[in-house]
């Protein structure tokens, strides 16, 4: 369990390392939001909520997937608690700004969600 864990700690760290210096690399305006801050929620987030998915695998086999729904909705809540004075208080975002919130979220989505299903199904 640890060792998982640490691995997919590792790996997620890898993904906000690398993504966030190319995406940075190609975003040179100012945004209304740190982008860094943007993917520092998604990897603790994502980190949570593998180690989380963790636990309930292990205690609770059969209630592991409604837990993982219920966690992507709290994740999302907190999302916008978090942001909403940069991202839902301005009017209109622009382009960059944008892909600068829906790019963090796709990826770390689709790495927890490929940690998740591994996960379970070897449970």
């Amino acid at each position: 369990m640890i060792k998982r864990l640490l691995i997919f700690t590792l790996c997620i760290a890898l993904l906000f390392v690398l993504a966030l210096s190319i995406h940075s690399y190609f975003v040179p305006e100012t945004m209304a939001y740190k982008l860094w801050q943007v993917y520092l929620f998604h990897f603790i987030a994502t980190t949570i909520v593998y180690a989380s998915m963790e636990a309930m695998s292990t205690f609770l086999p059969t209630q592991a997937g409604y837990a993982y729904l219920f966690l992507m909705l709290i994740k999302i809540g907190i999302f916008v608690l978090i942001f909403k004075n940069s991202v839902l208080e301005k009017e209109a975002l622009s382009v960059a700004e944008r892909f600068g919130l829906v790019v963090p979220l796709f990826l770390f989505l689709l790495v927890e969600a490929i940690g998740v299903a591994k996960l379970l199904n070897n449970k």
